[in-house]
């Protein structure tokens, strides 16, 4: 197929890939009206076929899977992609001009975890942030309004950063399952804790408050962010205050049983989702919780 067909094609398979993979983020992309609805869509569903050519398949492939997802890359700017995400992405970059660079930096976060599996200081995990996460910032910007406004840029930055670290907090038993450890060791020396307790998953009482501490700055890089629903386009920012407090409630509800990541990813249930949504309604606040 070729054409319109194709671009509702693709954009149907982006839409599915969404809902099933990134389930806390789709909350909030349900609030966007139709077209902003769409390139998020083909942006999120381009930026986890990269996340996935890391942590999915032959580890051994992941460098080549990689070369592959950027020529498609170039193929969507050229004006010829082949994949869903592709096709989708093409046809939303006329009106949401997303810069390329953004993408081309996720990818280069995506061979960095090729290669460095553990971060010494937060400051150097900060900088792994702004691969994977600003340039989520970027291209978000550039769909819901504000890229160019330095505020609402560095308050992106904040906001992405919250997000990025409420996926290290919550996933920490799922990573070292792959060999990667992103809580700072700095932080591990702070508390007492060794690699060689997260290594073996041990719950012990040090694990917790290094887990607690995590959360914590996660949380204050979420009420950092709070300028920010303010700086885009009207009919995005509930969605942008959905995205960030959907996640916030994520980094609260590590904040409460910290061990329980070194088992399971957390997640919100769908209750949990709705009475996240309702209460957004009433205060807009990413962050509604106290410490």
């Amino acid at each position: 197929m070729s054409g319109a067909p194709a671009l509702s094609a693709a954009r149907r398979e982006n839409r599915a890939l969404t809902h099933e993979a990134g389930a806390n983020f789709s909350v909030g992309f349900r609030f966007l009206p139709k077209e902003r609805r769409h390139a998020v869509y083909a942006a999120y569903a381009w930026c986890r076929v990269a996340d996935d050519a890391v942590d999915e398949g032959d580890p051994a492939g992941a460098p080549a899977r990689l070369d592959a997802w950027e020529e498609e890359l170039d193929a969507v700017y050229g004006g010829s992609p082949a994949s869903a995400a592709g096709v989708a992405l093409a046809g939303s970059l006329p009106r949401f001009p997303i810069p390329k660079a953004a993408f081309q930096g996720l990818l280069a976060g995506c061979r960095q975890d090729l290669v460095k599996t553990r971060y010494a200081t937060f400051h150097e995990l900060l900088g792994y942030c702004d691969l994977v996460a600003s340039t989520i910032s970027t291209i978000s910007l550039a769909i819901f309004g504000g890229l160019g406004n330095a505020e609402a840029e560095a308050r992106g930055r904040d906001l992405a950063t919250a997000l990025q670290l409420t996926n290290v907090v919550r996933d920490v038993g799922e990573d070292v399952g792959r060999g990667r450890l992103y809580l700072p060791l700095e932080d591990l020396a702070r508390f007492g804790v060794t690699e060689a307790d997260l290594v073996s998953l041990r719950a012990t009482p040090a694990a917790a408050e290094l887990v607690r501490f995590e959360a914590r700055r996660a949380l204050s890089y979420f009420r950092r962010a709070e300028p920010v629903k303010e700086l885009v386009d009207r009919e995005c920012r509930f969605a942008v205050t959905m995205m960030g407090g959907i996640y916030a409630d994520v980094a609260r509800a590590v904040l409460a049983r910290p061990l329980d990541t070194l088992r399971r990813r957390i997640s919100l249930s769908t209750p949990g989702k709705v009475r996240a949504v309702l209460a957004r309604l009433a205060d807009r606040r990413f962050d509604r919780g106290e410490d």
